[in-house]
Formats: C-alpha cells, structure tokens, sequence
C-alpha cells in the first residue's frame, strides 16, 4: 500500500492514551520477546513461529483478549494470531496466557489492515473472526466500521478455500450491513444459509460484556461464511 493511500485510508478505530496496569507492563515485557510479532519483519512462517504445523486462526481486534486466551487453551493443537492496537489490551493477553499456562497464541500490536496485507500470506488462514468490531453506531460514523467490501475482500484473499470467516455483533444494524458486505462478496457462502444468521459457536466463549447485554435483553448475531 503506497504512502497516499495509507494517508487515505478511513482507520476503524481511534487509538486510546489508557495506561497499562503495573501487572500488564510486567507481562508485556516478561513475554514480548517470545510471543510478541513484529509487521516489519514481512510474511509470518507459521511452522517456524509455533514450532509445529497445524491449523492457524487470526483474531482481529482482541480487546483484552479473554476469550481469545480461552478459545486457544480449549484448542492446543490451533495455532492463535491475535491482532490489537491498543497495547493495555496485549498486555492484559499476555496476563492472561501467563496467567493459564497458554502457549499458542503469537501476537501483533499493530493495525490489521496492514498485517493483512503486509504480513499474512494469501490462501493461508483456516479461520479469521472479528467479535464485537467497533459499531460506530452514529449514521454519520458509519463509514469507519470495519467490515466494508474491500476490507471483506482482502480478509477473503487470505482464507484458504474452505476457511470461515466469523463476525459477532450486538448492534443489529450492523449485523445487518455485515450480512449485506458478506452476502455481496462472490468468494464467500453463508454456511447457514442466504441470509441467515448463525447460532453462537460453542467455540465462541460469552464474555462478561456479552452475558451483561444479554440480562438487559440485548441481541447478539453471528455471521460465519466460508470461502468457496
């Protein structure tokens, strides 16, 4: 991506000044050196990375990275690519993996749009999943959401045939518009169905936040397609 369009480009999140806890700090820079990915180094080996092949499932926008921590425990033989900018929420990961003894997550702190680009190789990826992308929910911030179709489409350029793509939301106009962009993408199937929404992946952990939405009666919507 050349430096004008980079200029260009409308970012889907704004990069907070939070401070990272004492227990965070500590973790980042006990366990950076050993798990932590840097986009300057260029196309990620997998096998020289995790040390073993097996199937590989990037995580976009992990947050603090709770269920990302549990998905990888409860799946030791995946190997977990986790991307955040916001670096309170890696360290907080990198708690938590020490924390639970978790060894198979590799992590970047940088925007995903160019670790996709810039880092991931095309037809790589057996999963890529998206839970709770900022909603940007006022209509005139629509456009910084992050599933667009040229975002769609270079997430679907780094699936290999046969890989999902999953998206979880709690804002149902969003879901709705991820339904739309998906739906359009011609190298993707719903695995449900035409325009049907997925029930909630045992593998998908509820999370504090989501449980909490739930006893106030909110909704949360699952969209997984698998490339063609």
């Amino acid at each position: 991506m050349n430096d004008e369009l980079k200029h260009r480009r409308i970012r889907s999140y704004v990069l907070r000044a939070g401070r990272m806890t004492e227990g965070q700090q500590r973790a980042f820079d006990d366990n950076w050196q050993r798990v932590g990915l840097d986009h300057a180094a260029g196309i990620l080996d997998y096998e020289l990375t995790f040390g073993s092949t097996g199937p590989v499932t990037l995580e976009i926008g992990f947050g603090m990275g709770q269920s990302l921590v549990e998905m990888a425990a409860a799946a030791p033989a995946t190997h977990f690519i986790g991307v955040e900018v916001h670096k309170p929420g890696v360290g907080k990961l990198l708690h938590s993996m020490q924390e639970q003894d978790v060894e198979n997550v590799r992590v970047y702190c940088h925007d995903a749009v160019e670790i996709l680009k810039d880092c991931i190789a095309p037809d790589s990826l057996d999963t890529v999943q998206i839970f709770f992308p900022d909603p940007w929910h006022k209509k005139r911030h629509n456009k910084r959401r992050l599933i667009q179709p040229e975002f769609v489409a270079l997430v679907v350029s780094r699936l290999r045939p046969g890989g999902l793509l999953h998206i979880a939301t709690d804002w149902e106009n969003y879901a709705q518009q991820i339904m739309e962009v998906l739906s359009a993408e011609t190298a993707l199937e719903n695995t449900l169905g035409v325009n049907q929404f997925a029930p909630r992946p045992e593998t998908r952990p509820l999370t504090k936040f989501e449980r909490r939405g739930e006893r106030l009666g909110h909704g949360v919507w699952d969209v997984l397609f698998r490339r063609i």
